[in-house]
């Protein structure tokens, strides 16, 4: 049975915007159901529209002066990812703490609800009133902007100890101030179906069985994003270890990992699409945080295993922290330990598994970052990935949008890896061909970053008319690089306002199967539907960004997917 390959991953990420992940084989636009044609009659209805559309090919600048981007470049401000508390005393404390504990809500809210008690205990440092701000944030995303980014907050905590680890192995100096303050495990969940028939030929339930469940096609596992996401990080390195437990980062382990990745669906980008496919019946098995799966009524029917290393949220401070903020800061530690800081984390399904030790990989923090190499180049196991870039020029892209379109893909371009397959289109009332297809080395590359500096907006929107020229190139390139990841990025305001309207692309779209990943700047409420609805027909992700983080998206994206 072919698997269909979703996102998301990811978490991934938890900042500023909203997305969608959907599947469905029915697609409901504007109040009308469309049926998926078949693989073959999609092709020979995409082939006749494309002719009918003709596309021009243009001339791509070769960008000699292409200045390679760094990940600072790609980073946005600090901003995007909220402010869940502010305190206001002398000394305020930043904390940068991860979703499961920074909400704005009973039970995802506990480090927040204790914050709230503690700027209101009047606690002082030298006559100096202390208090705390949280800012939401996951883990990988804040080793990254302290490493890369120069951010500095007082207070890091990360999901598990990889993260700190990490930091020290990045050159950046950590002091840990509490091994652990709201306990909790990383495992695997299955369906009840799906565990009764795993325990039945498999027996306990361990990374290595549920890998080898899932090589023999009896089961189907996913996880998420590594480089966002402490849970995904915390299995990747299981997953290592279960290949090789004498040395993770072996070939043989890369070698296994590679043959795994074959079949497996893509790193999701966040948890929530994890649950949305595992609804579906898409996935099986999947990676979670024990206190979301406690907390997840919907879930109630799956059985938890704990796995991998921890999460019991370690504190962390830095050397550019003062010794007056450091005592300040151990003061907090101390409340968040104290007997009703803990029974309120209890409540909140955290510190649950007491008895679970954390699995030991015999692995440091430059151990974690080469692993986080290791998935990067092999994530897609040895199927090589051909993406084709569709991008809005219309008149409405004019000014900011345009301007954040050209900067994210020029900034992020350095997330696609060289032997990926790569090509450009842009449409108003028109489509243009930018570039061809090919394979996305250095000169690919330079090609790449002309085109997209040439883009000039102007005209009409016809954005199904380039999805469909987009599909064709994605075909024609897979004939020449077969059993390939086939994927399409719209870059769009979403007004589409010319050619062929979404009800009519879309039985082509979804019979042909490849995902429509659909990235929307300043878009209105009218027209984020529209691009969450071709991004839903075959289970891919609709990214609704402000000019601010859409850079961030595109590299979570990239690094995920490309």
């Amino acid at each position: 049975m072919k698997m269909k390959r979703f996102l998301k991953g990811a978490a991934a990420a938890v900042l500023a915007l909203s997305m969608t992940a959907c599947t469905t084989d029915n697609v409901t636009v504007n109040n009308t159901q469309t049926s998926a044609l078949s693989y073959d009659d999609a092709v020979k209805e995409l082939n006749a529209f494309v002719k009918n559309i003709n596309p021009q090919t243009v001339s791509a600048r070769l960008d000699v002066d292409m200045e390679e981007a760094s990940v600072a470049d790609s980073l946005a401000d600090i901003d995007i990812f909220d402010m869940m508390l502010k305190g206001n005393g002398e000394i305020n404390l930043e904390i940068a703490a991860p979703s499961e504990f920074s909400g704005s809500a009973y039970p995802d809210e506990w480090l927040v609800a204790v914050g709230e008690k503690f700027n209101k205990e009047g606690i002082t440092v030298d006559g100096k009133k202390v208090t705390v701000s949280v800012r939401k944030i996951s883990s990988g995303e804040t080793l990254t902007y302290i490493a890369e980014g120069g951010y500095e907050p007082d207070l890091y905590i990360p999901s598990n100890t990889m993260w700190g680890d990490m930091l020290d192995a990045s050159g950046v100096k950590t002091v840990k101030l509490a091994d652990r303050i709201a306990g909790n495990t990383a495992g695997i969940l299955m369906s009840k179906d799906a565990y009764d028939s795993y325990h039945e030929k498999y027996g306990e339930v361990t990374v290595d069985g549920v890998l080898k469940a899932a090589n023999a096609g009896d089961l189907v596992f996913a996880y998420t994003n590594p480089y966002t996401s402490a849970t995904g990080m915390n299995i990747l390195c299981s997953m290592l270890y279960a290949f090789d437990n004498s040395n993770p980062l072996s070939d043989k382990a890369e070698k296994e990992l590679i043959a795994y990745q074959d079949h497996a669906p893509t790193a999701a980008y966040t948890t929530s699409v994890l649950k949305a496919s595992a609804s579906k019946g898409i996935i099986d098995a999947m990676v979670m945080e024990e206190q979301t799966y406690i907390n997840t009524k919907s879930l109630k029917d799956y059985v938890y295993t704990p796995a991998g290393v921890r999460h019991d949220h370690p504190v962390y401070t830095f050397g550019w922290v003062s010794d007056e903020r450091q005592e300040a800061a151990k003061l907090f530690v101390d409340y968040c330990l104290s007997d009703d800081s803990q029974k309120m984390a209890t409540e909140r399904g955290f510190n649950l598994h007491e008895d679970y030790v954390s699995q030991d990989y015999g692995m440091k923090g430059s151990d974690y970052l080469a692993a986080q190499r290791i998935w990067k180049t092999n994530k897609n196991g040895s199927r090589p990935t051909i993406a084709v870039f569709v991008t809005d020029i219309s008149g409405s892209m004019n000014g900011t949008r345009i301007n954040s379109l050209k900067s994210s893909l020029l900034n992020t371009m350095q997330y696609i890896d060289a032997s990926s397959y790569v090509g450009l289109v842009s449409y108003s009332d028109k489509v243009y061909i930018n570039l061809p297809v090919k394979r996305f080395d250095n000169k690919q590359r330079a090609y790449f970053s002309g085109a997209v500096k040439d883009l000039e907006v102007g005209g009409q929107t016809a954005t199904y008319d380039a999805v469909l020229v987009g599909m064709n190139m994605l075909l024609e390139a897979s004939k020449e690089v077969p059993n390939a990841n086939m994927m399409l990025f719209v870059l769009s305001d979403g007004a589409q306002n010319a050619g062929y309207k979404l009800e009519r692309i879309t039985p082509i779209v979804g019979g042909l199967g490849v995902s429509v990943y659909t990235i929307g700047y300043e878009m209105e409420d009218s027209d984020k539907k529209e691009l969450q609805t071709l991004s839903g027909i075959n289970e891919a992700v609709c990214i609704d960004a402000d000019a601010d983080d859409i850079v961030n998206e595109l590299r979570n994206l990239f690094n995920v997917n490309m």
